[in-house]
């Protein structure tokens, strides 16, 4: 049996225009044969705060880990199969994927983890990620 994969010039091409502009991907692999699509994500900056959105389709909320290091920010989820073929069954045709998806990337401040707020709804992973405040500058005295 022959595995047909989708061919898309423009996505990559915009990919690689735009890798680097705000949001810089720490580490990218490239598509795969049957490797997962990489988790689609909008980033924007309002009131002192970074609103991240992530595109999460057929994953469980429990399933989803956001980890925020500093600046950068770690996206995991899983997509777990719903049922095991069974021996009586034969599958024809199937283009769901399953497995476990990474993305990461490094925001142009850090943030304050401690007020970080995340909503699930509809496959729509929704980030409110407050900016740390910076330090005070100290005067130092010379004696």
């Amino acid at each position: 049996m022959t595995q047909v994969t989708r061919f898309d010039p423009f996505n990559e091409l915009v990919d690689d225009l735009f890798k680097g502009f705000l949001v810089r991907p720490v580490a990218y692999d490239g598509r795969a044969n049957g490797a997962l699509p990489r988790v689609k994500v909008d980033v924007a900056e309002k009131n002192g705060a970074y609103t991240v959105t992530a595109e999460l389709p057929g994953v469980k909320k429990d399933d989803i880990q956001v980890t925020i290091d500093g600046a950068e920010v770690t996206l995991t989820a899983e997509v777990k199969r719903e049922k095991e073929v069974t021996q009586d069954e034969r599958v024809l045709h199937t283009e769901r994927m399953f497995g476990k998806v990474t993305r990461s990337f490094t925001l142009p401040q850090e943030v304050d983890e401690a007020k970080a707020e995340a909503k699930f709804r509809d496959g729509v992973l929704e980030l409110t990620l407050p900016k740390k405040a910076a330090a005070a500058r100290k005067q130092v005295t010379i004696q």
